[in-house]
């Protein structure tokens, strides 16, 4: 099994809640209890080392709608191992990471202001505008020497003013106090130039993956 992916899974559980992860022979089943992923399969291979007769596998192991499936390989090779009952996201996801060092908090930007708090292993980060609407989010989860960010989001009418590297730098100096020297995230196309703009590299390509229900055809 992959490192890097089990350092992921362990971070995103904490900062989602999710029950503790339970292993499988081809990675691990997590169970999210929510009305829109209810649970989901990870795969522990990346890259070439993903087996087209595993994820058939699992997939056709699924049969309750809300069901996701997170395999780290190019969507364009995965997507036809899978039923047509799985909607399959068309964007590439990326699994990454970052070495972390001792930093500076940054300072909020004019006119916003910056809040953050640490509640059961989760740092959550915002900065709310002038009027005190929500401008930009994120949150981090410590599990010993890593730390994975999640859920890191910029309101559209306040992207583009360096809110989302605020955002990061707060988060990427609260894991490293806390002792974590490695971050790691599944991004998004959207949230892959910021990330790599700030020293983030790409380990593996991700598809995600949602059991729709019905039998479908095989």
């Amino acid at each position: 099994m992959n490192e890097l992916v089990r350092a992921w899974i362990d971070g995103w559980v904490v900062s989602r809640g999710a029950a503790e992860p339970y292993a499988e022979p081809w990675g691990w089943t997590i169970d999210s209890g929510q009305m829109k992923e209810v649970t989901r399969h990870v795969l522990g291979a990346v890259d070439d080392d993903v087996e087209e007769t595993v994820v058939r596998k699992v997939a056709d192991s699924v049969t309750g709608e809300g069901v996701w499936l997170k395999i780290f390989r190019d969507p364009a090779d995965t997507a036809g191992w899978l039923r047509g009952n799985w909607w399959i996201d068309p964007e590439t996801g990326y699994l990454m990471s970052l070495p972390l060092t001792s930093t500076t908090a940054p300072d909020a930007p004019s006119g916003y202001r910056l809040a953050s708090w640490t509640r059961a292993g989760v740092t959550r980060v915002m900065l709310t505008a002038e009027d005190g609407s929500l401008a930009a989010r994120g949150q981090i989860a410590v599990t010993g020497p890593t730390a994975v960010a999640d859920q890191i989001e910029t309101a559209p009418h306040h992207r583009r003013r360096g809110l989302g590297s605020v955002i990061m730098h707060t988060l990427h100096h609260a894991a490293a106090a806390q002792g974590a020297h490695t971050a790691v995230l599944a991004g998004t196309p959207a949230g892959r130039g910021l990330y790599e703009s700030l020293g983030w590299r790409v380990e593996a390509l991700l598809t995600s993956a949602k059991y729709l229900g019905g039998e479908g055809p095989h």
